[in-house]
This record gives structure tokens, sequence and C-alpha cells, in this order.
């Protein structure tokens, strides 16, 4: 029995043995503090989120791709595996994603929290190794290969060859940080509260980020901050790219940060391959063009960028033998 987790800041997504990817959910919790208990996980949780009375919480028990809150978060992967296993004490082995920036502190947590959730074996595995995986690219030739990974906490960008990382940079600029922008600067401009959910539909409906004309937009709704009533506004996409146009160079300036530290023949490898964009940030409207105008280089969106780790950490079980001999991007722990 083998499960593979990418466990992500906005999502937790499962892959088991050969049936691929069989649970996606949001990375939240809500916990009843009267009665001290959990009483919703995932999906059940997300939708609570905002609409709790005071002794409700819902938490995100990881921030910036790492654990904050141990104890929900092991919470969290035992009730997952249990859905997904049926709660058979089956001892899988387990590898599990984690950010290429991670410290050894923040690593032996996610191992503890898997062992916790019964795991016979952990297998850590960067995520740019993962995501590379994920969309089908053979990382064992001696080419080189960049991928930036835009998650929900982190953004992970490697050069990858011959199975490991050459140059990476991981900088905890991601889909959160573009969600908050937009519920500050929607607040700023229009005086209208906006919650973290409407400003994420808000940046898949309406964003453009390589050439905002006012063509896209959509209605929001929220609380005016002066009168404190109900308000709807239209927003476009100049507002959506005035709100995280700065944290997307900051991604920009990272990815030319990880090029400065790349022997130059695999630069000259990655201008003929192109740059390979995943995670749930790769779908912004535009993004894949403005990187490409910015950097030079062609770039190519994975063709399903939210499951791209995921599915690497399934793949991963096939290559962990190659993976292991002298890298350091799977690690093994065993009990």
């Amino acid at each position: 029995m083998d499960i593979g987790i990418d466990l992500g800041t906005a999502n937790v997504m499962i892959t088991m043995g050969n049936r691929g990817i069989v649970l996606n959910e949001p990375s939240m919790i809500a916990f009843n503090t009267k009665l001290n208990e959990v009483i919703a996980v995932g999906t059940e949780a997300y939708k609570m989120a905002g609409k709790t009375p005071d002794h409700i919480t819902v938490v995100q028990p990881l921030c910036d791709g790492v654990i904050s809150d141990h104890k929900m978060t092991e919470y969290m992967i035992t009730a997952f595996i249990e859905k997904v296993t049926g709660k058979q004490l089956l001892m899988p082995n387990i590898v599990m994603c984690v950010p290429s920036s991670v410290t050894d502190v923040e690593s032996r947590a996610v191992i503890e929290a898997a062992k916790i959730a019964g795991a016979k074996k952990v297998y850590l595995i960067e995520e740019p190794i993962a995501a590379l995986l994920g969309t089908g690219i053979d990382i064992s030739t001696p080419l080189g290969n960049m991928v930036v990974d835009i998650g929900g906490g982190t953004t992970d960008i490697a050069v990858v060859s011959m199975n490991g990382i050459v140059a990476k940079s991981s900088i905890k600029v991601a889909g959160n940080k573009f969600d908050k922008a937009i519920v500050k600067y929607i607040s700023n401009r229009y005086r209208v509260l906006i919650g973290e959910k409407t400003a994420e539909m808000a940046k898949i409906s309406a964003a453009n980020i390589f050439d905002p004309d006012g063509s896209r937009n959509m209605i929001i709704k929220g609380r005016h901050l002066i009168r404190g009533l109900p308000e709807q506004i239209q927003v476009s996409d100049y507002d959506i790219y005035e709100a995280i146009i700065e944290l997307i160079n900051e991604i920009i300036f990272a990815i030319k940060s990880v090029f400065e530290k790349a022997p130059p023949e695999l630069v000259g490898d990655i201008y003929n391959n192109g740059i390979y964009l995943t995670g749930g940030g790769a779908l912004i409207y535009g993004l894949d063009k403005l990187i490409a105008k910015e950097i030079g280089v062609h770039c190519h969106i994975a063709e399903d960028p939210i499951s791209c780790v995921a599915n690497g950490t399934r793949l991963a079980f096939k290559n962990i033998d190659k993976l292991l001999d002298g890298f350091e991007n799977v690690s093994l722990y065993k009990n």
C-alpha cells in the first residue's frame, strides 16, 4: 500500500497505488473550543470558514508550506488517510512533499505527523522534483529542466538535471498572499471588505496580469467599511493586476536569481526546453506570457498543473531507488 501526499497550504491531495488521485480537499479543520474536539475536516471545514460562531474556529494547520499547528496537522492527515483507506490499519509507505527550502525541524514535523497517522515508512520528496515527475518529464537525463511551482503557501523554483536539484529558490509568495493582497486592495480602493474566498474567485475569474484591458470582470459582494451595510461592486482585470503585480514581480525576480545560480550549460538547455509552470498559480491568466516576456524563455503550463505534484508523489515510488542513490531530494526515515 503506497500513498503519496501533497501536503499543501491550501489543499491536500492523496494518491494511492495505481488508482491515481483519490482525495483532493482543502487543508482546513473546524475545531469546537467548548467541546475541545474536531468537528470537520477538509471540504466540510472549508464550507464553514468565515461563517462560524465564536466557539468554533476554522484553521489552516499549514502556513507557507510548513506545519504551524502540529496537533491539528496530525489529526488532519490521519482523518484523510482513514477516509481513503476505509479505516483499515494497512501500515502504508508514504511519500510526502515538502518545499525545497524546508528545514530539518520542519521535515521532522512532517515525518512525525505521517508516523502518527500509521505510516510504515516515510519518504520526503521536494516539490520541484515531484512537480517535474508529474508533468511527465524525464529528469534522469543530463539535460536542464526548470520548474516554477506556484502553490498556496510557497513558490518553488528549481533547475533539475540527472535526478537532482542543481539550483533552487523557495519564496513565501503564492496563492494565499495573492488573495490577501486582493482583499487589501478592494478594501483601500472601494471601501468594501470581502473575504479571502471571494478574493480567490476574483483572482480566478477576473485576472489578466499580462495586458489588462477591462474585458475580464466580475461582481463581488462584501460589507461597506463606512456604512457597514452589504455592498456589491464590479471589479475588473485592472483591479486584480494592481493588487497582485508586485507579488508576481517577486516571483519573476526569484526566477532570475535561480538562473544566476545555474551552470551556463543547463541555462542553454532551459532556453531550448522552456520553463514549466505547475501549481494552482500557473492558471492565473497571462502569467505564462508575462514570465516569457520578462525572462525571454518560453513557458509551458502543465497539462493539469494543480495535480502535478500529487501525481509526482505517485510516480516517485517507481523511481525511489534512483532518487535515493546519492541524492538528497528524497530522504528515507524508518521506524
